[in-house]
């Protein structure tokens, strides 16, 4: 049961934002996990501190004027959600897809505020992006549109103000334009973006982090629970961007069969094991997962990409995107005996879905701690910035795996003392609000 405290400002929200379903369904998920907490402290509903904690700093939007390679001009939509900065500099995210709009940003920068937490990075949560798609754009039109959004973003960013980075449409590449203009506006070469080139003061191992990150995140949880390892065990993972492929090597290195991914074309389901590189080798050329099959005869090809959901397996690894993953297609990994699934994504399982697998005694990683290798990472790369120093990977990896395991047994101490060792979302959520929340507290915000 909700406590009446929040419930209250949850309809509240409800009625100010009942168009904003993104932002609302993490809130609610949110308030679902922390009503111990409110009994347990009066001051939280005496300073008022839950409505705050819900509204962002700030919301940022701006035109996006840019010139495509014939001359026709266009405009877009620019954002940026300041959420909160009780912990340090708003960090979070840019993302370009025509997806982009400010339900989802509110909920990002909201998620991206405890995932930051969970770090013990002192970050605060942000995030950005633009209702551009970089599909089929040349690289002078994503450049030209990377100056123009930055001709407005870059007022807002610094160092120990905002640090954004890459994120669904944004490579490194685009990161590097957007840090070029940045330069160019301020004179200033400094620790502003992450994700940023090696040559430049980006770091090793970044690429790879969110993906690793949520192999180590399994790894913790399979040892704990049960006393158990990666090796042999059947996963599938949707997506086939840079989180999921990553998450597919790193899965096959730790002696995991994958099965199966997707993309937005379908789903490839190959038996004897998934061949990642080259199902990177079809993202990187913009080619339709469906090709898989012409190397590799034996794989079957599926047009909808819920077909994966279907697929037995041991763990399940949503990567892709918000809300892929509901009720029914939860219904049918508990059916097929599923042990474990961790959100490589954020909020791609519902929240019907997420209270099912909890009911049914699946062990659930929510994605605000398994998908935290990416931003934990980008925290690296501000150390290394600040020191004018240079890590090697392995350096970098080693730390990856310390944090995250350090994110695991903090959750799952959490959870373990409020009475329920297996929810890990109850956990998570605790930990990241009481981190924020006394900070806030401390400061009189």
């Amino acid at each position: 049961m909700m406590h009446e405290h929040l419930t209250s400002i949850y309809n509240e929200l409800q009625t100010k934002y009942s168009y904003q379903k993104e932002y609302l369904q993490s809130v609610y998920e949110f308030f679902e996990s922390i009503s111990e907490v409110i009994e347990e402290d009066p001051r939280i509903i005496e300073t008022n501190i839950i409505r705050n904690i819900v509204e962002p700093d700030r919301i940022i939007t701006f035109k996006v004027p840019w010139e495509d390679d014939k001359g026709a001009r266009h405009v877009n939509t620019g954002y940026r959600v300041q959420f909160n900065q009780a912990l340090g500099p708003y960090k979070g995210g840019i993302r370009f897809t025509p997806k982009v709009n400010e339900s989802i940003l509110k909920f990002l920068g909201f998620e991206q505020t405890f995932k930051n937490s969970l770090t013990g990075i002192p970050l605060g949560g942000a995030k950005g992006g633009a209702d551009f798609d970089p599909k089929h754009k040349s690289d002078q039109e994503i450049l030209r549109f990377c100056r123009s959004y930055m001709m407005e973003l870059h007022k807002f960013l610094g160092p120990n103000m905002d640090i954004p980075a890459g994120d669904l449409g944004v490579s490194q590449k685009t990161v590097g334009y957007m840090f070029g203009m940045y330069k160019r506006l301020t004179q200033r070469h400094e620790g502003v973006f992450t994700g940023k080139g090696t040559k430049y003061g980006g770091s090793l191992a970044r690429t790879e982090a969110t993906g690793y990150g949520i192999i180590y995140m399994v790894l913790a949880a399979l040892k704990t629970y049960f006393q158990t390892d990666l090796k042999d065990k059947i996963v599938i993972i949707s997506g086939s961007g840079n989180v999921a492929i990553h998450t597919g090597y790193k899965a096959q290195a730790m002696g995991a069969k994958v099965v199966a991914m997707s993309s937005i074309d379908g789903v490839i389901h190959h038996e004897t094991g998934i061949d990642v590189s080259y199902l990177e080798y079809i993202k990187d050329n913009n080619l339709s997962i469906k090709d898989y099959t012409l190397r590799y005869p034996s794989a079957i090809f599926a047009e909808n990409p819920k077909r994966i959901w279907e697929i037995n397996c041991d763990i399940a690894l949503p990567c892709a995107t918000e809300n892929e993953l509901d009720l029914e297609e939860a219904k049918k990994l508990v059916d097929n005996g599923i042990m474990l699934l961790a959100e490589g994504a954020n909020m791609p399982t519902t929240l019907d879905a997420t209270h099912y697998f909890l009911d049914n005694n699946i062990l659930f990683i929510p994605g605000k701690a398994c998908n935290a290798g990416g931003v934990s990472v980008s925290g690296l790369e501000m150390q290394q910035n600040a020191l004018h120093t240079y890590w090697d990977f392995d350096t970098v990896d080693q730390k990856l795996q310390t944090i995250m395991n350090r994110i695991f047994e903090d959750m799952y101490e959490t959870a373990r003392s409020y009475g329920d060792d297996k929810n890990l979302v109850k956990g998570a959520n605790i930990l990241s609000f009481k981190r924020v929340y006394q900070a806030m507290l401390e400061q009189g915000l």
